[in-house]
């Protein structure tokens, strides 16, 4: 049992299945207080049900007081798990890059604003952000979730790196292929990149205890991303010459 999160007040957002599912199940097996969060209410309730949860229903970014409400009034985990994989170019239209937007960085900055005064008063509070990796990376084929999932890792950074001294702690937690519906939804651009190494969503929330229990900002579930991520930064233009590569390959199989 990993005693930061026993008796904890958690929420989880994008709970109704998937990774969010899988979070809501590890919290509460670690006696953990789990608000389950889904826009389809359905999806919550069960989740809810399963884990002796309570389910909070509706958009993430406005859930935030209902959900401390039903937790007695202190939210010590809160988990920015929802998230849309919007696909397209440059060309995707404009409410395709809204809702991306909206939803992969504004609720976390919404639920953030909402959070932190609460927080710092305490000095304890703690924020996990489900990114991707194509948050420090990118993904072919879909520019509104590249660009956005960039901005998420952004801002889970840039609240640690203000808020750590004052209790904050900040996990920002980047997968690759997780055998989701959301991987399903991602077409034959997921199938070349991430369905290979596809992992389940219980080995993400594995790779998050194991980071909580270090107290590690970075939870890479594909071990592997370090690397790609230190080539990124090294040589970037090799780096992007094989990400090229791989567009090139993608293009071929259209």
């Amino acid at each position: 049992m990993v005693e930061a999160v026993q008796g904890a007040g958690v929420v989880v957002t994008g709970a109704g299945g998937g990774i969010g599912a899988a979070l809501a199940r590890r919290f509460a097996a670690e006696g953990a207080r789990v608000v389950v969060n889904d826009l389809d209410a359905e999806k919550a309730k069960a989740v809810a049900e399963e884990v002796g949860g309570i389910a909070v229903p509706g958009d993430a970014s406005a859930i935030v007081d209902q959900a401390r409400d039903a937790l007695g009034g202190v939210v010590d985990v809160y988990c920015a798990n929802a998230g849309v994989a919007s696909g397209g170019s440059e060309a995707a239209g404009e409410d395709v890059w809204a809702l991306a937007w909206d939803v992969n960085v504004m609720a976390h900055v919404r639920a953030a604003h909402v959070l932190l005064p609460d927080w710092l008063e305490r000095g304890a509070g703690r924020f996990v952000s489900t990114v991707s990796a194509a948050g420090l990376l990118t993904m072919i084929g879909a520019a509104p979730y590249s660009v956005t999932k960039h901005g998420a890792y952004a801002f889970a950074e840039w609240l640690s790196l203000t808020y750590r001294h004052r209790g904050v702690k900040v996990h920002a937690i980047c997968p690759q292929g997780v055998r989701t519906d959301m991987l399903s939804g991602t077409g034959s651009a997921g199938d070349l990149v991430l369905a290979p190494t596809a992992i389940e969503p219980e080995a993400v929330a594995d790779a998050l205890f194991a980071g909580i229990e270090e107290d590690r900002f970075l939870i890479l579930p594909h071990p592997e991303v370090a690397g790609y991520y230190q080539a990124r930064a090294a040589e970037p233009d090799r780096w992007l010459s094989g990400m090229n590569h791989l567009q090139q390959k993608w293009e071929a199989t259209r």
